[in-house]
């Protein structure tokens, strides 16, 4: 599935300032065959101030056609590549939104349902919406051929089982993630629950690599030079951005210095944001990215951001979800909706995670998780999330 041919007008996205992220309107679509003919990826970006990182909507084979699941945009580009899929393996039958806190993946799902109108919706429980808690029918779900997973049943079982993460409570709202562990594949299909990370950047950026050029630069009067080091320098440094958002070897520039490396010939375009690059590193920055990227294959962890922030007083939960999981013999693979995919995923690799998990520090507040840290020490203090769950 190739992106030659595909028009501007092919990757548009109209509904992104509900949730205004980088690409914005633009979403370009990197297609790949994961599992020979069982399992797809589609891979859009998504980020803020060139922060970007692979979001993937899943697709595999189910009897009578294609389940799609962690909703994106239905751009052209991407409708017209699912439609090539549909040619040789069926219809769309099914659509799974399998996350009740996820906000990126949920925004897509209303437009993504009416492309393919006869699949069948399903929802994890207990979507929420903020500040006011609306019926998924105002949230522009069709409410006619959607229903709940586990509570209605689930979709498929005669080639998937449905195993559930959760729910915590988050005090705004819950936390729930159900995995689907898709056997004809030896598969399992989660959202956020855990991630693999490796040290090249993903093959989307070969459409434009400008957030890693970018980020690439130690001064914001560098041009965005191009070279295969400087995308795995830049995606180092997106790694750690989205991981830790603020990271430990991150110094920001005063502003006068800030103004006074911008607007220089070059920059003075959008792309380069005028020159305005608010960022300094310091020289140990690379171990820290090391530490979560994996030279040979990706590196298979709980992103910091989910654990410092959504799971800091549940790693009992978690555990225990790794435990049902390493009972099931026929595991594989992991397809995981961020980064990398698919990971080496067998009961022997999820015990060794397991283990990496029960024998460090859970959640810390230190080094470059102190930013993270403080955010959950904020909403703790007041009272917008529970001290125990």
């Amino acid at each position: 599935m190739s992106a030659s041919g595909i028009k501007p007008s092919d990757q548009r996205w109209s509904w992104w300032p509900l949730l205004p992220l980088y690409p914005y309107g633009k979403r370009a679509t990197h297609v790949e065959e994961l599992i020979p003919g069982q399992v797809w990826s589609f891979e859009q970006l998504q980020g803020v101030y060139y922060v970007a990182v692979p979001i993937r909507l899943t697709v595999v084979k189910v009897p009578g056609g294609l389940m799609l699941i962690n909703p994106l945009p239905p751009t052209v580009e991407l409708c017209a590549a699912i439609t090539e899929l549909e040619a040789e393996h069926g219809p769309v039958c099914t659509i799974v939104l399998p996350t009740a806190s996820g906000l990126e993946h949920k925004l897509p799902l209303p437009a993504l349902a009416r492309a393919f109108p006869k699949s069948e919706l399903w929802v994890c429980p207990g979507q929420w919406s903020f500040p006011v808690q609306l019926p998924l029918s105002w949230l522009g779900i069709p409410a006619g051929r959607t229903r709940v997973l586990l509570d209605d049943g689930v979709p498929h079982p005669d080639v998937c089982d449905w195993i559930s993460l959760g729910p915590l409570d988050l005090g705004v709202g819950r936390f729930q993630e159900i995995s689907c562990l898709h056997r004809p594949s030896a598969a399992l299909v989660v959202t956020d629950a855990l991630v693999g990370i490796a040290a090249n950047p993903p093959a989307i950026f070969d459409r434009d690599p400008t957030p890693l050029l970018f980020h690439s630069r130690e001064r914001g009067d560098e041009p965005l030079a191009d070279s295969p080091e400087a995308r795995r320098r830049g995606w180092a440094r997106l790694v750690l951005f989205a991981s830790y958002l603020r990271p430990e070897p991150l110094v920001v520039p005063s502003f006068a210095d800030v103004l006074r490396q911008a607007m220089k010939p070059g920059l003075r375009s959008a792309r380069a944001h005028f020159g305005l690059y608010p960022f300094q590193w310091e020289p140990d920055w690379r171990s820290a990215a090391n530490a979560l990227m994996g030279e040979q294959e990706p590196h298979l962890q709980v992103a910091p951001v989910l654990e410092r922030l959504v799971l800091p007083r549940a790693r009992a939960t978690l555990l225990a979800w790794l435990d049902q999981l390493s009972q099931r013999s026929e595991l594989r693979w992991l397809i995981p909706a961020h980064y990398s995919a698919p990971l080496s995923f067998t009961p022997e690799r999820i015990q060794e995670l397991r283990d990496q998990l029960t024998q460090r520090d859970w959640a810390p507040s230190t080094g470059s998780w102190e930013f993270l840290g403080s955010i959950d020490q904020q909403l703790l203090d007041l009272g917008v999330v529970p001290k125990q769950i």
